[in-house]
């Protein structure tokens, strides 16, 4: 019966139609990376301590901080996939910024992105699909789903007008976790 089916022209073509849907599923979904971890260890930012409340608003204004500086943070909620960690934005004494995840935890995945974005960060499968909505400046592919890691926010870049961090698989148009970006002063 097998070697009857292998002869006949549409069973070739039936099976090369299977093996091509088996592959472009395989690199669509990439189902390995449910399974595997890649951890980014980079070098964070040093904050100096905060400085005591003795100190005049006036006279620490006119300083510009000696170091690294925290200017927004905040903490990943879940979203797609269980997401956990700390994003902060700093400021650098030349005045340029860094976005970094601090102990990042999520699930690995295709296309995985750091985006800063404009949309508030919403609990539930409401806050799934809103990142791509409005604006967005994307920092670059993700280094690793666990860990710390730093993204050098480009210059220009209104940090007033974004006021939330996602980590955004492009591929599927959704968000693995996200966490608003508050000021610290």
């Amino acid at each position: 019966m097998i070697t009857r089916l292998l002869r006949q022209p549409l069973a070739w073509v039936a099976a090369a139609v299977l093996v091509f849907v088996a592959v472009a599923g395989l690199y669509w979904f990439q189902p390995w990376k449910l399974v595997t971890d890649h951890e980014a260890n980079e070098t964070l930012a040093v904050t100096p301590a905060p400085q005591s409340s003795a100190v005049l608003p006036e006279a620490s204004m006119s300083v510009p901080p000696a170091g690294p500086t925290v200017v927004r943070q905040g903490k990943f909620i879940s979203h797609e996939h269980d997401t956990d960690g700390v994003t902060r934005v700093i400021l650098n004494p030349d005045g340029s910024h860094v976005l970094e995840l601090v102990g990042l935890d999520t699930s690995n995945g295709p296309d995985l992105r750091v985006w800063l974005s404009d949309q508030p960060v919403r609990t539930g499968v409401d806050g799934w699909r809103v990142f791509d909505d409005g604006t967005w400046v994307e920092l670059g592919r993700l280094k690793g789903n666990k860990g710390d890691q730093t993204y050098p926010i480009p210059a220009g870049t209104d940090l007033d007008d974004l006021e939330s961090v996602t980590i955004w698989c492009k591929r599927f148009s959704v968000s693995f976790g996200a966490a608003s970006l508050t000021p610290t002063t």
